[in-house]
């Protein structure tokens, strides 16, 4: 019965720890928290789509409305106002003003302007800035040398509107007109020959400003018909000036070329034509 009594609290002790052992293993652990995203990393939150920035449309050149039309032109790279008037059978001061141009220099790739004349010409409000003139331009009317006039020629039988054009140098004819390597005729000459005006006409370029053609006079006769003269030693005349059939107008040089000579086109509404047509024969 003693022994009994001296085991009691240990019986009582390993029940208590038995309970206790039963109830901790009833209480279940926090499931573990699956990821089921494809690259095993946190999903990062979907931001949403931000409107893409505004842009402006380019700004149109001026005269697109036009392009396509006849009696218009669209301008290409390395285009000049001169170039586009020779190809036109028109001066550069006509095409500044249908175009209300103020500064006839500035011109764009794709703008579009007029290259024949408006039903009714309306004068710019602008002020039309001459291109630059080279140095060796038109001497002043005060210093100018007397106007020298071609010795008389027979007139051509050829239909050039009554103009009945001259040659415009004395000198041998050195190459010849051809639509793809020679817009013109080149005459052989001396540094200071005479040049002459082929026919009654107005000044509309004096300068330098035609690359290729050095020292350029061109003349426009009326409404069909440009004549060019080029790579000049001196020029004697002045744009807007008008000048008489024979009439001396620049002495002859070798400006942008290979030797001295007068490069000599005619000029039919805009398109190179042979001169030689148009010329009496010598």
């Amino acid at each position: 019965m003693s022994s009994l009594i001296h085991f009691r609290p240990l019986i009582l002790t390993a029940l208590s720890v038995a309970l206790l052992s039963a109830c901790t293993s009833s209480v279940r652990a926090p499931a573990p928290v699956e990821d089921r995203s494809a690259t095993g990393r946190p999903t990062p939150p979907v931001k949403s789509a931000s409107a893409p920035p505004l842009v402006e449309s380019p700004k149109p050149v001026p005269g697109s409305e036009n392009a396509g039309k006849a009696g218009y032109y669209t301008v290409q790279r390395g285009d000049t106002l001169t170039r586009i008037g020779l190809d036109h059978g028109q001066g550069w001061r006509d095409l500044a003003r249908w175009n209300q141009l103020s500064n006839p220099d500035v011109i764009e790739v794709g703008q579009v302007l007029r290259v024949s004349p408006p039903d009714s010409a309306v004068e710019s409000q602008g002020v039309v800035v001459r291109p630059v003139a080279p140095t060796n331009a038109a001497p002043s009317a005060a210093s100018a040398p007397k106007a020298e006039s071609a010795p008389a020629v027979n007139q051509p039988p050829v239909n050039d509107e009554g103009l009945g054009f001259i040659w415009p140098a004395n000198g041998s004819l050195i190459a010849g007109f051809d639509e793809v390597k020679n817009k013109g005729l080149d005459i052989a000459g001396k540094a200071g020959d005479a040049i002459w005006a082929a026919a009654d006409g107005q000044v509309v370029y004096a300068g330098a400003g035609l690359r290729g053609y050095g020292n350029l006079i061109i003349l426009k006769h009326n409404n069909t018909f440009l004549t060019a003269y080029a790579h000049n030693q001196i020029l004697l005349v002045k744009e807007d000036q008008k000048v008489r059939k024979g009439q001396k107008i620049a002495e002859m040089g070798k400006s942008d070329a290979d030797r001295v000579k007068l490069h000599f086109e005619v000029r039919r509404q805009g398109k190179p034509v042979d001169p030689a047509k148009f010329l009496p024969a010598r």
